[in-house]
């Protein structure tokens, strides 16, 4: 049965309020917030009717987002709807652009009250719909790589929705070790090329003398050891994505024959006169600054312009830390299969040491010390011992009690605690992807007490779903 919480002081009581609400709901009635905070805190209600007087401070600046916002903390997907006097309209307007879903006016009647539920369930069904082909779009196969917390790679994730089905050439921009490969691929996977050639080429590795020969192909005879004819990654790649990883380091010569391809799809092999077409669609990366290169001369300016069509910053992991608790897990799930373990999770410690380690080498590294961790573990916990030391040296006291060192020790205490129960959360959460039962019981705490921990520090379990 589904369930209906009004905050007012209309609605003497609950058997008063299931004769004003339509038929199959469940109705709790508080005077107050702080009680009816309570009672959401102990139990999810569908809808919450509350006062406008309640939510207001009776000034005409008031700030009814951050009214609703302790509703929100607890549940934030909880919809209000503001009961109003029929001379205040105006203020529960702004109430509405402030975040309420819907208004009532007073007296409260059943029919209006009907009218504003089945205003809600429309915009549910139509939420749910949009939420379902979002996520059609996205392949099964790849819907792992893109769990995220950060509100950066989320962007990066959505303008991909948009530029994967297009022939847009992208470049991938950021340090080494950040994923770029991943979203290349990402990338083709979800345009009309998926079933033609993914071809990557790290263009740092692969020696001057040899990249255009790479590349492009050349003829039998064009040089020393070109005994026979050999095709190039272009033209394999027709109809499909190449990948030019680390462009910045091409030389001038590649970059010409680059630039003739992205500007009319063609091409020579090295020696050749034969014109060779090609609809290879590029995507590029670089940890390099394209545009200072073009600024020294070492990159061609026209080329640039070309390449930096749809450009992506991809950040590095130190500003996604609260993705660390995902990638733990991905790593976990694929080491255990490989090497035969059953490592279920990290001591928190270790997670700890992790949010404030710099990270030089971004996911690889991590990737990396998982692996090692994982080899040396004999448990079913990734424990400090299993990692270097140096993970653990960034590791100092709360910087809050560092700036109030002059504080009595209580006070100290105090914020020190605060501030090891807002990260422990934190990390809890990433875990356990935002599980709230499941999250309490690691903890050894009631939900409830989880609940009023989240409520005391704005954390927000929706943060953590994956």
């Amino acid at each position: 049965m589904q369930s209906i919480l009004a905050i007012t002081t209309h609605i003497p009581n609950a058997a008063a309020g299931e004769s004003l609400f339509p038929e199959g709901y469940q109705v709790a009635v508080s005077s107050m917030v702080h009680s009816g905070l309570e009672r959401l805190q102990g139990k999810r209600y569908d809808l919450v009717f509350i006062d406008l007087d309640l939510i207001s401070d009776g000034t005409s600046s008031n700030n009814y987002q951050k009214a609703m916002q302790p509703f929100w903390a607890i549940y934030p997907l909880t919809q209000i709807i503001v009961i109003t006097p029929k001379d205040k309209i105006q203020e529960a307007v702004r109430a509405v652009k402030a975040g309420a879903f819907h208004y009532v006016t007073l007296p409260l009647d059943p029919f209006e009250i009907k009218q504003a539920i089945e205003d809600i369930q429309e915009y549910a069904i139509l939420k749910s719909e949009l939420d379902y082909l979002r996520d059609v779009f996205w392949k099964k196969d790849v819907l792992e790589s893109l769990k995220t917390n950060t509100d950066s790679m989320k962007a990066i994730y959505h303008k991909i929705r948009s530029v994967a089905p297009t022939r847009t050439t992208v470049i991938l921009y950021g340090e080494t070790g950040t994923g770029k490969n991943v979203l290349a691929k990402i990338i083709h996977k979800h345009s009309n090329r998926e079933a033609d050639q993914f071809i990557s080429v790290h263009c740092g590795a692969i020696p001057d003398t040899l990249l255009e020969s790479e590349l492009f192909g050349h003829e039998k005879g064009s040089f020393t050891g070109a005994i026979r004819r050999k095709l190039g990654k272009f033209e394999i790649a027709k109809g499909g994505t190449i990948f030019l990883d680390e462009i910045g380091t091409i030389s001038p010569s590649a970059q010409i024959k680059l630039l003739q391809v992205l500007q009319d799809g063609t091409f020579n092999r090295v020696g050749g006169d034969q014109m060779i077409e090609t609809d290879a669609r590029v995507v590029a990366a670089t940890n390099a600054d394209l545009k200072s290169l073009v600024d020294q001369g070492l990159f061609r300016k026209d080329l640039y312009y070309r390449l930096n069509v749809f450009p992506l910053e991809v950040p590095p992991l130190r500003e996604r830390i609260d993705d660390i608790p995902i990638f733990v897990e991905i790593f976990l799930k694929r080491l255990n299969r490989d090497l035969q373990k059953n490592i279920h999770g990290i001591h928190p410690h270790v997670l700890e040491a992790f949010r404030t380690y710099a990270w030089p080498g971004n996911i690889r590294e991590l990737e990396n010390l998982i692996e090692r961790a994982c080899i040396l573990e004999s448990s079913s916990i990734l424990s400090p011992a299993s990692f270097p030391n140096e993970i653990f040296q960034t590791l100092t006291p709360s910087p809050e009690v560092k700036a109030h060192g002059a504080l009595p020790i209580l006070d100290a205490r105090r914020i020190a605690i605060e501030d090891f129960e807002r990260h422990y959360i934190k990390n809890l959460l990433g875990r356990n992807k935002g599980k709230i039962f499941t999250s309490a019981g690691e903890a050894g705490i009631s939900t409830r007490q989880l609940n009023k921990l989240m409520l005391k520090y704005r954390i927000r379990k929706e943060d953590y779903k994956l």
